[in-house]
């Protein structure tokens, strides 16, 4: 008969009974690499997993993810031995553990520490990293199985009196101590600091240890039984309190000496509790019985109830004198206060974490991930309400097993493990251009995790990522199209935009040097100073004038009239070069009237210049032209600005007429919009879509493509300039565009 696999589902429960029995079978003599054997590390993460009320899966993956290296094929192994949750939550820690020592090691080792703004960058390099392990830890049973794993290391060495390597205490109190200050697991957090401080500082450790001049065990007993003294004080007054309390740790006792520049003898809460009560009267009932059994230190009580934090914190503080003669805190609140206080934006951990400094009220999270932190908190706590393990806490756990961070970044590695936080979906080239425009730039491959993928391919949480670039290059067109989902990042997609409107300038002023030097060996003055030339036309430099003559909004016959000293003519318009459209007949290009006053001046033949197109309610200004009547410019028209300055007693002082500037006036008036875009097909006929939704007369169109970029100009006729901004805002949303705008 053929032995078959038992199916997943009719698994047993998996006890840590035999879930270390296996590993014992399996390990034999094996160490892992602090030098303490497999199966008793496995023993001490299982058991310390079981304090916190884990389920049982969770606590046989804390036995068997170390030993899954000496398995021939781990997976299937666990799995048919103690069911697919075990076996993909020893996955998962496996992915943590490797992602926590290669990146944290290589960043925080090797970070300068000697300069403000390095520190900076550590402090913010620490925090990505927090937000990367919970991020890549998808189930937040794995970071409980890793912060026990780490707790269990440190035990080790402090039991055998080893000194672990340099990076191990440090990567825990700035990466792994906080975390479980931030997820509320008390009991793992003071032993991670204290464990940590006793090998990151021995001489500062033994020496505070030495001024609590008692043991921990005698400290934790003075707070028992000041507790219960207090208790049947309340219970004698009929008042419903839950009391708490914990003696200060020694990494707790340091933080605040330095934090505050405080003397040991100056600490008045080396030893705190904390009374929780139903409604506000009752703690200040409270507050009178506490100062009734001990003397109160007057100067050291804060009511934040009356008055809140500016963050809203309240709670009501107090130092008292116990019958040893040492003071100690004592901190009452209600279950409201409290909960806003463990929750809210007063987090404790808010102000502990903001560096050595941090008791000055810093505050370093995101509310974002602030709200994801305190989540998991109400989760845990929630957790530690159910009672047996029967279907409630199975189906509490299911909901911790199915939950996201939802976060949205994802955290990805440089070779040298520095951790890079990107927009959902980002590629390769968003990361090149976060370390540098240069590198972005030049970037034409990519290596994730050590192999070669397409630059569109997106980026997951914990890969390591390695830019392939070219000496000398520029950007792809391709990137910015988003259909092909090269770009995620608004700040990537910006810089390779701003690179190509810096080539599109220098290649315009190229092609405008050549015109104007053309102009100069027809007109046989090539001896004449360019910079001359510029200012004389009204332009700081020379590559002013040749940039506005590769766009073709200055005219060459003004660089001729200039050589010759004669004043320019009225600029005249150009054909539009593909198509044109007969106008509509309140056009004012076709004899309408164009709703124009001229100061002082009666029956005077007015005209709207060409060159700027104004339309209500712009700026105007008149310019008496040489037998074509008066040319009605913007204000801010470079032409009209160089011929006023030519002949300023020919300029008249003009205006809309008031039919005009109320919306009343039936004319229209021929403006130009310029379209920029990534060239498509059908991109024409979506860009006329607009023009016909919003019953704008389109009169001429030019058009041209380079790098697959389509630049546009259309004429339209509009009836004010509110006109003209709606439907460049419409023309800004139709697929591909970059921009649109009127033309100067």
């Amino acid at each position: 008969m053929t032995e078959t696999a038992i199916p997943a589902q009719t698994l047993p429960e998996p006890s840590i009974d035999d879930a270390l029995a296996f590993v014992r079978e399996h390990a034999k003599d094996a160490r892992v690499s602090t030098g303490e054997l497999l199966s008793d590390h496995a023993a001490g993460t299982a058991r310390i997993m079981q304090t916190l009320n884990v389920d049982s899966h969770a606590v046989a993956a804390a036995a068997l993810f170390v030993l899954a290296p000496h398995l021939d094929d781990p997976e299937k192994v666990i799995a048919e031995r103690f069911g697919p949750e075990v076996q993909r939550l020893v996955g998962d820690v496996r992915k943590l553990l490797r992602l926590g020592s290669v990146s944290s090691r290589a960043t925080l080792a090797e970070l300068p520490e000697n300069t403000r703004d390095a520190q900076a960058a550590r402090r913010a390099q620490v925090e990505a990293l927090r937000k990367m392990l919970l991020a890549f830890a998808q189930d937040i049973r794995v970071v409980l199985i890793r912060l026990a794993s780490r707790v269990q290391t440190l035990r080790y060495h402090a039991a055998h009196k080893i000194d672990p390597t340099p990076d191990v205490p440090r990567e825990t109190l700035e990466i792994y101590a906080p975390l479980a200050n931030r997820l509320g697991i008390w009991q793992l957090k003071w032993e991670l600091e204290d464990l940590s401080f006793r090998f990151e500082d021995p001489v500062t450790y033994k020496r505070i240890a030495k001024l609590l001049d008692e043991k921990r065990i005698e400290r934790e007993s003075y707070v028992t039984e000041a507790i219960a003294r207090l208790q049947k004080e309340l219970d004698t007054a009929h008042i419903k309190a839950e009391v708490s309390g914990r003696p200060k740790h020694i990494y707790s006792i340091w933080k605040k000496m330095r934090g505050k520049h405080l003397d040991f003898s100056e600490l008045n809460d080396v030893r705190a509790f904390r009374v929780i009560v139903g409604d506000i009267k009752d703690c200040y009932t409270v507050l009178g019985i506490v100062h009734n059994l001990w003397q109160p230190v007057p100067r050291e009580f804060d009511d934040y109830i009356s008055r809140p934090k500016p963050n809203g914190y309240m709670s009501l503080h107090t130092v008292v004198i116990g019958d040893d003669g040492r003071a100690f805190e004592v901190q009452i609140r209600t279950h409201e206060m409290h909960q806003f206080a463990e929750y809210g934006v007063a987090a404790h951990w808010r102000y502990k974490e903001a560096g050595a400094r941090g008791y000055a009220g810093q505050v370093t999270a995101s509310e974002k991930y602030d709200e994801k932190i305190a989540w998991l908190r109400q989760l845990l706590a929630w957790k530690d309400d159910v009672e047996g393990e029967g279907r409630g806490e199975q189906r509490g756990w299911q909901h911790l097993r199915d939950a996201t961070l939802d976060d949205d970044h994802i955290y990805v590695l440089t070779p040298q493990a520095r951790v890079i936080a990107l927009p959902q979906g980002a590629t390769a080239v968003d990361f090149a251009y976060h370390l540098h425009s240069e590198l972005g730039h030049r970037c034409r491959g990519a290596r994730v995790d050590g192999a070669m993928v397409p630059l569109n391919t997106p980026l997951q949480n914990g890969q390591t990522v390695e830019i392939v670039a070219v000496k000398e290059g520029g950007p792809s067109r391709d990137w910015l199209n988003p259909q092909l989902g090269y770009l995620q990042s608004p700040r990537a997609r910006q810089k390779v935009r701003s690179w190509f409107l810096a080539a599109d300038a220098a290649e315009n002023i190229a092609a405008g040097r050549s015109l104007v030097e053309k102009t100069l060996q027809r007109e046989g003055k090539t001896s004449v100073s360019l910079d001359q030339l510029a200012s004389k036309l009204g332009f700081k430099t020379p590559e002013d004038l040749y940039a506005v003559v590769a766009k073709e909004e200055f005219s060459l016959r003004n660089i001729e009239q200039a050589l010759s000293d004669t004043p320019p003519p009225e600029p005249e318009p150009e054909a539009p070069e593909q198509f044109e459209k007969r106008s509509s007949g309140q056009s004012v290009a076709h004899g309408a009237s164009t709703g124009v006053l001229v100061v002082g001046v009666d029956a005077l033949l007015t005209q709207l210049a060409r060159c700027c197109r104004p339309a209500p309610p712009d700026p105007i200004a008149g310019f008496v032209t040489r037998g074509k009547g008066m040319s009605v410019h913007r204000t801010d028209c470079t032409t009209f600005k160089r011929m006023a300055q030519r002949s300023p007693e020919r300029v008249l002082h003009t205006t809309w007429s008031a039919d005009v500037m109320n919306g009343r006036g039936s004319s229209v008036y021929p403006v130009d919009l310029a379209v920029e875009s990534a060239d498509r097909q059908g991109l024409l006929r979506d860009i006329s879509e607009v023009f016909a939704r919003e019953k704008i007369n389109v009169i001429g169109v030019k058009s041209q493509s380079r790098r697959n970029i389509a630049y546009m100009q259309f004429t339209v006729e509009v009836s004010s300039a509110a006109q003209i901004q709606r439907a460049c805002t419409l023309l800004g949303e139709v697929q591909g565009v970059i921009r649109a705008s009127r033309r100067a």
